[in-house]
């Protein structure tokens, strides 16, 4: 048996689709910065806020601390759903039968939205 014989029998579905399921592992880690880049800003509203706690009001409070909730609450929910993501679109590149995942993607921007929403009304009233 040659070694093309060989390389032939250890192809799997995997490897005929290698360029798509590395833009997969790609994408799903540009999702998992993105998340930490959320929770980091939470948190760094969150200690600049009770850093200048003397010049700011309890509603400057509550807000920096929904804030920081809500931040690390949504980069959670962000490395879940990219993850899931992930894990469908192995098999969906495998059986051809990839379709974006349209759903998940308006809600975690829905999500960002919120967050600099509530960003933005900090900014403004403090």
């Amino acid at each position: 048996m040659s070694n093309q014989d060989i390389k032939a029998k250890e192809t799997t579905k995997d490897s005929k689709y290698i360029q798509q399921h590395l833009a997969n592992e790609r994408t799903f880690l540009a999702w998992l910065r993105t998340a930490i880049s959320i929770i980091g800003v939470g948190f760094l509203v969150t200690n600049l806020h009770f850093t200048m706690r003397a010049t700011l009001s309890p509603l400057g409070d509550q807000l920096a601390a929904i804030i920081g909730i809500l931040s690390v609450g949504v980069g959670i929910v962000t490395i879940i759903v990219s993850a899931v993501a992930y894990v469908r679109k192995i098999e969906a590149i495998n059986s051809q039968t990839f379709r974006p995942a349209v759903i998940s993607m308006v809600l975690l921007g829905v999500f960002v939205i919120i967050i600099s929403l509530i960003f933005g009304t900090y900014f403004f009233i403090i």
